[in-house]
């Protein structure tokens, strides 16, 4: 791989990238920085995780002139979260060169918005719905636009973008350079590029250059009403650093984030029907460590750049591949490894080949773990605690104590009593979990039932599980709250475990 100095960089950008713990250039990044820097128009195809964000960031920085006060550089994303993320990384990218950078996107008070307009920044990073107000309003101006970044343009398109995109196409002048990111490269994006970029440079990453490489791939095939307690049983086993659940809509994501805190797992969901508040408060949760297990949407999900995550679990296997190339790139970053785990019911086997042939990785059929097993899981976790606590060599004040207790019992019984004292009881505390509809059969799926489980209809109604975290965990906290779509497209009906549109998925 080529390093950074090795791209005609600044030297304030490459400390700035070193100070974010870049040191190589990923694929994408080596095929676009060079060319971006000179101008070039460019159409990058690669899924997310691979460093889209820095490849496009550092020529937006190398060439942003901040003694001039217009917007320079306007980067167009399909999500709020992913708006604000690109605007922290190129914050950090453009660092000791001091660009003004704001995001604008729907959610926050647009008057607020419009005051930091006020204050000239340089490059402006938004959602194609509130650039597109803004532009109406006559609040953005876009006359001296010199670079437009289209990030996720497939995604975009998916959620209904188009229309809106060609009108800010049309609003920046004609004399600029375009630089185009898409996972895939459908009509509608193929048509944006023939009419909006100049004999554009494309740097395709292949697949073998994806993140899915560091990750160990394995399904559970188990019907729709088991899925809970073996997922329950799987993160008691598998005790995952941080792990992000993915469910197929925002019902499924309430319902499973809840089930998940009663049963002891410190859980957070988010997906489009919680106010821009509530899903930032539990990101910043799940950044900082307060939380151990992300339950989400795709579309909430997207774009999500979150270090350390260890374990990715697809509750409902995706519709099409590259959702799941994108769900399990949540995990595998920076060389690291990582494990993704895919529950699919015998009707959906189909979907499973399908992927497989898409990645070509064949995933391992997984056992799941038994009760006993999860019991084992968390006994090995007060054991660790134990460990922990006695290499901190802060015993002192407990010394004369143990002393009294080892002249009146055995060794062995006073560890066993403490390693049973910090493990977690059986949590029989009943949760409930809507059944959603397998998806429609396709091509390659097998027959066969999944692993003997309880047997209920409708409902499922799941005991037993072993919540883990120790008494040494934080606990989880926080209520749901619904809130309004606010402005934004990733909305829908609303998720809760009442809603009559039970398998309409999150758009």
């Amino acid at each position: 791989m080529t390093n950074f100095s090795e791209l005609n960089i600044s030297e304030s950008t490459q400390r700035a990238l070193a100070k974010m713990g870049f040191e190589e250039a990923t694929p994408i990044q080596e095929g676009t920085i060079t060319m971006g820097m000179a101008g070039r128009d460019i159409i990058g195809q690669a899924q997310t995780g691979t460093g889209k964000t820095a490849a496009f960031g550092v020529p937006i920085i190398e060439k942003i002139d901040t003694r001039n006060p217009a917007v320079q550089a306007l980067v167009i994303a399909p999500t709020r979260e992913l708006a604000i993320q690109v605007s922290e990384e190129l914050s950090r990218i453009g660092a000791d060169k001091r660009s003004r950078i704001l995001s604008v996107y729907g959610g926050q008070e647009i008057g607020r918005q419009i005051r930091a307009l006020r204050n000239n920044p340089q490059i402006v990073v938004g959602t194609p719905g509130r650039i597109l107000d803004h532009i109406k309003r006559k609040t953005l101006k876009l006359d001296g636009v010199q670079t437009l970044v289209l990030d996720e343009a497939d995604e975009m398109l998916n959620m209904g973008f188009i229309e809106d995109i060609n009108t800010i196409l049309a609003s920046v002048p004609d004399e600029r350079q375009t630089l185009l990111f898409s996972a895939t490269m459908p009509g509608p994006i193929r048509k944006i590029a023939e009419t909006f970029m100049k004999n554009p440079e494309v740097v395709k990453i292949k697949s073998k250059e994806m993140t899915v490489e560091n990750i160990d791939q394995f399904y559970v095939k188990a019907q729709e009403r088991e899925k809970f307690d073996i997922l329950s049983r799987l993160l008691n086993v598998q005790q995952p650093e941080l792990a992000i659940i993915f469910g197929r809509t925002k019902r499924r994501v309430d319902e499973l984030s809840q089930a998940l805190s009663i049963r002891g797992y410190l859980a957070e969901g988010i997906h489009g029907d919680l106010t821009q508040a509530k899903r930032m408060s539990v990101l910043k949760q799940f950044k900082s460590n307060k939380i151990d297990v992300l339950v989400a949407t795709d579309v909430a999900a997207r774009g999500l750049d979150i270090s350390g995550v260890t374990h990715v679990y697809n509750f409902d296997i995706p519709q099409d591949p590259e959702s799941y190339v994108h769900r399990i790139g949540r995990t595998g970053r920076a060389g690291k490894s990582g494990v993704a785990i895919t529950f699919v019911t015998p009707r959906e086997m189909g979907y499973l080949r399908i992927v497989e042939e898409t990645t070509k990785k064949q995933m391992t059929a997984m056992r799941p773990p038994s009760s006993d097993e999860a019991l084992v899981g968390q006994q090995r976790l007060a054991v660790e605690q134990l460990v922990e606590i006695v290499e901190k060599k802060e015993l002192t004040d407990y010394a004369q104590l143990a002393n009294e207790l080892l002249e009146k019992h055995d060794a062995t019984d006073l560890v066993a009593a403490a390693i049973r004292s910090l493990t977690r009881e059986p949590n029989d505390m009943p949760v409930t979990i809507s059944e959603e509809r397998p998806l429609p059969a396709r091509r390659g799926g097998q027959g066969g039932g999944g692993y003997k489980g309880n047997r209920s209809g409708g409902r499922s109604t799941s005991g037993g599980g072993r919540g883990y975290g120790g008494g040494s965990r934080r606990s989880g906290g926080g209520s749901r709250d619904g809130g309004s779509r606010s402005g934004s497209r990733d909305g829908g009906s609303r998720g809760n475990s009442r809603s009559r549109n039970t398998n309409r998925t999150d758009s």
